[in-house]
């Protein structure tokens, strides 16, 4: 069972997260700016005299594809530790199992797919 990993945090923490994946060597993985709001709405700031609502952060999302549970949980459990600074806006995790996977280049599939080959 191959699951993904979606994982939003804030944008400071990219390098920390990064490098937490590289540790365990996690090596695949896609990362995107994003915005996005949570629970807390944004916040207000004053602008030119103006209380301006700023409803969405940027954020940073890695998207991550493993190959067990075992993996899922290690991943996880990294990427909390890395993130972490305890403030409303950490972010969320999300993990799910994939259906299916193919290699375009070779047409490989399922775990094959994502492996790199020996």
């Amino acid at each position: 069972m191959m699951i993904k990993i979606e994982a939003i945090v804030r944008e400071e923490k990219f390098e920390d997260v990064k490098n937490a994946l590289a540790d365990i060597n996690v090596n695949g993985l896609t990362v995107s700016q994003v915005m996005g709001c949570g629970i807390q709405r944004g916040y207000k700031e004053i602008v030119r005299g103006m209380e301006v609502d700023i409803q969405m952060q940027p954020k940073i999302k890695f998207e991550i594809v493993v190959s067990s549970e075992e993996w899922a949980d290690k991943t996880i459990a990294a990427i909390k530790k890395a993130a972490y600074t305890g403030e409303v806006g950490d972010g969320k995790i999300f993990s799910y199992e994939i259906r299916s996977v193919d290699k375009i280049r070779t047409g490989e599939t399922g775990y094959a797919a994502i492996q790199q080959q020996e």
